[in-house]
């Protein structure tokens, strides 16, 4: 059965659509092949030459298509004498990510709790659609947990307007919300209960702990601070233009963003200061996923181990706590004593009767 004209033009498409779906580094097709899923899948039965030509042409057209050459002797169809015969086959498309990458972008979407459940699944659909049919089946079973943490429906927006505001170098304007037992988010207010809208000058997105952060500056201040996206809803993009980091104190010399994050380990703003603690060595692996390779180690013993970090103070101050069993600062004092009357405090909370 001839294929028609429009049946030529589509035929280049299948062809494509084959090598997107049935084939990677790890599965091939030839010619035949290729015939055959034509025939069977697509009603569309062509000669094997018809397949070549088109293949040709997408790899002239610039696809990233891979084959093999493979020499056979056969017989001249004319004299019987025995000829090289050149066949193509073994022929896949060449990913732009390879299934690890993939799988590693997937893991990473669910890794990411506030990503609305709908809007995740979705994008880990489009994410397997870059491999091909075999990478899909593999990863079919990886899906989030279902809704169990209230989302924020405009976490999309935000980034394309914060994205926007950023490149363009304009001011954004929102609200920045709550959470209330009514599991709902709520705008903040200011003394008198009025909504508050921020205004703020935006430098950077980033993502800690399984969250996105504005790192920006609110513009009725000096310093640096950072929000959830997650937390942001009716953002609008300003015409007014962002504030110069020069003017923004901690932001002078530009924005380093590899030690903004290891100085923010929990994102709170405020100054960050040199801090000195000791540490069982038990927790050697924890201080360095939290504080990165700029940690300096000092005085090591048996057991223990002295540390010094640049870090947040507020976000330090409740690190302190959260390892209490295993360190004790020294310096700054007054942040010793702060966590000291913290722990204090825990233990009323507990000595207090039920």
């Amino acid at each position: 059965m001839a294929y028609t004209k429009t049946g030529k033009k589509l035929l280049i498409v299948n062809v494509l659509d084959i090598l997107r779906t049935y084939t990677d580094e790890n599965h091939r097709l030839s010619q035949k092949e290729i015939a055959d899923i034509l025939r069977t899948r697509y009603d569309m039965p062509v000669e094997r030459k018809a397949v070549k030509r088109n293949l040709m042409d997408l790899i002239e057209f610039g696809y990233d298509i891979e084959y093999s050459e493979i020499v056979r002797m056969t017989p001249n169809p004319k004299t019987g004498e025995p000829e090289e015969n050149r066949i193509l086959t073994d022929f896949y498309l060449v990913r732009d990510f390879t299934d690890g990458e993939l799988r590693l972008l997937i893991d990473s979407l669910l890794f990411f709790k506030h990503i609305p459940y709908s809007q995740c699944r979705s994008l880990v659909e489009k994410l397997e659609g870059l491999s091909s049919r075999y990478f899909q089946s593999r990863v079919r079973h990886i899906r989030t947990m279902p809704d169990t943490v209230p989302q924020n429906k405009q976490l999309f927006l935000n980034i394309e307007t914060i994205d926007e505001a950023i490149t363009n170098g304009k001011q954004i304007a929102f609200r920045y919300n709550s959470f209330g037992t009514d599991k709902k988010l709520h705008p903040r207010k200011d003394a008198d209960g009025n909504v508050l809208e921020y205004v703020i000058n935006p430098y950077q997105i980033a993502a800690a702990n399984g969250r996105y952060y504005l790192i920006c500056n609110y513009d009725k201040y000096d310093n640096v601070s950072n929000y959830r996206l997650d937390r942001i809803t009716d953002i609008r993009l300003l015409d007014s233009p962002v504030k110069p980091m020069r003017q923004v104190k901690g932001l002078e010399h530009g924005f380093d963003l590899p030690k903004h994050m290891a100085e923010h380990i929990y994102m709170f703003g405020g100054e960050s200061a040199p801090v000195t603690f000791t540490a069982k060595k038990i927790l050697l692996n924890d201080i360095m996923d939290w504080f990165g390779k700029d940690v300096t180690f000092l005085d090591e013993t048996e057991d223990k181990v002295t540390v010094r970090v640049t870090v947040n103070l507020a976000a330090m101050r409740l690190w302190a706590l959260q390892y209490a069993l295993y360190t004790r600062i020294i310096s700054p004092l007054s942040l010793a004593d702060a966590v000291r009357k913290d722990l204090q405090k825990a233990m009323e909370n507990y000595n207090e009767p039920q």
